[in-house]
């Protein structure tokens, strides 16, 4: 096999984990029993070693992929001359923990015209393949024992076993179908337990789709490229671990910003940044149960903290901070590129902006959804106190430079926003805040951004004080509120961003040769959330017209499904982890932001 290039995947889930399905049938990537646990297929990041499970047509032909409407069902289409078949996939939705036996992926595989001839192989590889199993066969099913671990499979048609897997061929006829479910066991359970199961496949479709249709039936969104927004916020939904509410940046570890380069990293994890700009877009949305979710699970942490930074930068979905970065040597690399990493080394990092992000998603929610409590604002008031005494601290900032600390200026623009913030939910609700000492603190960041953080001479603002080196994250300062989008310093620094940041419309995230050194080596792509921020400031300063062609150009970048990795690289390629969170909710601002200013009612 030959890997598949990112984009020709779709994903299921079922809000505990998800499973990446390639055109061709093969779910190559699956962690078990949540975002965050050792995969069980890793395909993805070794075509050899990773395991998979493959379920297509034993003649060759056409392949298509799309999505019931408005569901995360997914369905396979094989085209050939003999026949047409296709391959229905999804995770039934479960809401408990304790609900093991409703961890499992159901494949249904049909013969929609003439006759199809399919072959099934289903060869795990538990725990990123550093661990053996065997396979304990159970009538027509079989059993994938790996230590403390098992999945089973159950088939109406008799398997057999080869290696370290199990195979099968069938043949279906027109209108036929057979169901294959594959799910985690525990104790003594088996796939027998799942052949006297009381659902069908259909049943469990049915389900499905309804709870989809259902939950995507509370969106108030009804402007312009309807569907892209809708399929957005499907996707962000999926990365929700529904028990916690935490939010995973991405399903997927290691996969390459540059083919054969070593900027591979584990995203499976719930970044404070990314969680709160996903809130931020659900609520924009009208989505409000995730929001309710996520504030008990923000508050849980807050309570574990002890002196100094209020907040540990990531989590596992779980709450638990134990992220130790850890070198996977045995296994290639997606196309080769190494390292292949598990945990992520940033979780010790200092981002100062991560509270300018979260407080502006909470004073959005107390606006808008729910009233705060007493005891979540006494969290709040440390952290906004935090901020005001270490705001002029250096830090790795959003793009986690692994070189040396830096006065970025997006990180001040942040904490900025985070005793703003802070600032209005206190006068709005009441609550006691030093704000004086607050307002001064506010004041003096804003003062300290526009002295060292704007270089006349260019006429832009810049990515740390005392530099010239562009960054493009200096485009959320009208979305925050900082600046006014048609002030002339914001206007001069959009000309420059456009100017020496894009390429055909797609935007890098600083000027390489001369931003701080992140520490690595090799190039990357263009990040798509960067080319949506700059989407929205131009839609913000008036500039509709170009704001919505490169708005129209950026949706061309998307996979078949609507789905977009975390950049672009140079041959129009997915790039980095996929589907990215920071992606899709920037896709869902941008629409919003630019259908207002075209004149459309959106919410």
């Amino acid at each position: 096999m030959s890997y598949k290039p990112i984009e020709s995947y779709g994903l299921i889930g079922d809000m505990h984990t998800a499973a990446l399905v390639g055109t061709d049938g093969s779910i190559d990537w699956c962690c078990l029993p949540r975002f965050d646990s050792p995969s069980v297929f890793a395909r993805l990041v070794d075509d050899r070693r990773g395991g998979y499970f493959k379920i297509s047509p034993t003649l060759p032909g056409r392949r298509q992929q799309m999505y019931m409407p408005d569901t995360a069902v997914l369905i396979t289409r094989f085209l050939s001359t003999e026949g047409v078949g296709e391959l229905v996939d999804f995770m039934p939705v479960k809401r408990s923990d304790s609900d093991v036996k409703s961890h499992q992926i159901v494949r249904i595989a049909k013969a929609v015209r003439g006759s199809m001839s399919f072959r099934l192989d289903c060869l795990p590889a538990f725990d990123f393949a550093r661990k053996g199993h065997e396979i304990t066969q159970e009538g027509r099913g079989a059993v994938f024992h790996g230590g403390d671990f098992s999945i089973a499979l159950t088939s109406r048609f008799p398997l057999a076993t080869v290696d370290d897997g199990v195979c099968v061929e069938f043949t279906l006829h027109e209108g036929e179908e057979a169901t294959f479910l594959l799910r985690q066991v525990e104790g003594a359970g088996g796939a027998g337990d799942l052949l006297e199961a009381r659902l069908t496949g259909q049943d469990l479709l049915h389900r499905t789709i309804d709870y989809w249709k259902a939950w995507l039936g509370q969106c108030t969104y009804t402007g312009r490229w309807r569907e892209m927004v809708w399929r957005s916020a499907l996707t962000l939904k999926l990365l929700t671990h529904d028990p916690t509410g935490a939010i995973v940046a991405a399903p997927t570890t290691s996969i390459p910003e540059e083919v054969g380069g070593d900027r591979n990293w584990d995203y499976r994890f719930t970044w404070i940044r990314d969680a709160a700009l996903t809130l931020s877009a659900f609520m924009q949305l009208g989505f409000t149960e995730e929001t309710i979710r996520f504030m008990g699970w923000l508050e849980e942490r807050a309570k574990e903290t002890g002196e100094g930074s209020p907040l540990k930068l990531m989590y596992r979905v779980d709450g638990s901070s134990r992220l130790d970065e850890i070198v996977l040597d045995h296994l290639q690399g997606y196309r080769d590129s190494r390292p292949v990493r598990i945990g992520n080394g940033a979780s010790q990092q200092l981002q100062l902006d991560i509270y300018g992000e979260l407080l502006t998603a909470i004073e959005i929610f107390d606006a808008r959804v729910c009233h705060i409590s007493y005891d979540l604002w006494r969290h709040l008031e440390r952290m906004a106190e935090w901020v005001a005494s270490n705001w002029h601290r250096p830090d790795e900032g959003i793009w986690e430079i692994r070189g040396r600390k830096q006065h970025f200026v997006h990180s001040k623009l942040q904490c900025w926003a985070a005793l703003d913030r802070t600032l209005r939910i206190s006068t709005r609700r009441g609550f006691p805040l030093d704000s004086g000492r607050m307002t001064a603190a506010r004041d003096e960041i804003f003062r300290t951004i526009m002295r060292e953080g704007y270089d006349a001479e260019r006429g832009t603002f810049v990515q740390c004080f005392g530099a010239s080196a562009l960054d493009a994250s200096i485009l959320t300062m009208p979305m925050v509120g900082f600046i006014s989008p048609k002030d002339p310093r914001m206007l001069g620094t959009l000309s420059r961003i456009v100017e020496d940041l894009s390429s055909d419309s797609l935007v890098y995230r600083y000027e390489v040769s001369t931003a701080a050194g992140d520490g690595l080596q090799g190039n990357e792509g263009t990040f798509n959330i960067c080319t949506f921020w700059l989407v929205e400031a131009m839609a913000l300063a008036g500039q509709v017209e170009q704001a919505r062609f490169l708005f129209e150009k950026m949706l061309t970048h998307a996979n078949h499904l609507g789905l977009f990795a975390e950049e672009t690289s140079e041959t129009g390629e997915g790039a980095g982890n996929y589907p990215q969170a920071l992606t899709h909710l920037s896709l869902i601002s941008a629409a919003c932001t630019l259908d207002r200013a075209l004149g459309g009612g959106t919410v």
